[in-house]
């Protein structure tokens, strides 16, 4: 089940590394540090851009992702970081 990104969360900007150029970040970005492009509300300014990388296009909001409504982003947050280090190499 598809779900909307919640605001404040920043979950996916913040959890997983990106191995592929961010603007800002031309070496992409390690597990656990924000990007450089989230503003100060937590959004992406790039979303949408030619410039925002593929992998975050690819990631959507899920139920099994995101956790309960109200939690801030913190379960999406566990879950990724979970999900990074399974499938680190």
């Amino acid at each position: 089940m598809s779900l909307s990104c919640r605001p404040g969360c920043a979950a996916c900007c913040i959890a997983p590394s990106i191995s592929t150029p961010i603007p800002g970040m031309p070496q992409g970005k390690p597990a656990g540090v924000p990007c450089v492009q989230l503003d100060e509300h937590l959004r992406c300014k790039i979303f949408g851009l030619p410039s925002r990388p593929a992998v975050c296009g690819q990631l959507a909001a899920s139920l099994e992702m995101c956790g309960p409504q109200d939690d801030a982003g913190q379960f999406a947050r566990a879950y990724l970081t979970q999900l990074e280090a399974l499938t680190r190499p």
